[in-house]
């Protein structure tokens, strides 16, 4: 396998972990709304910039994969 091949490996998992970690605090994020529909709007705020954190080590992830090869 060439080094490429290895790099896309590498950024198909990091977006895989994105998509799992997002999915999670997705999925925590409406449990508790539902538990507590009167804190929705602090929890929305914190589940978005938890995604958002997210994403950034993905893309990070990515473009360090993309770079090795």
């Amino acid at each position: 396998m060439t080094i490429t091949g290895i790099a896309a490996i590498g950024a198909g998992l990091a977006a895989i972990g994105a998509g799992i970690g997002i999915g999670k605090i997705g999925g925590s994020a409406l449990e508790a709304m539902a538990r507590q529909p009167e804190h929705s709007g602090m929890i929305q705020t914190n589940m978005i910039i938890a995604a958002a954190l997210v994403e950034g080590v993905a893309l990070f992830g990515v473009v360090v994969a993309l770079l090795q090869g």
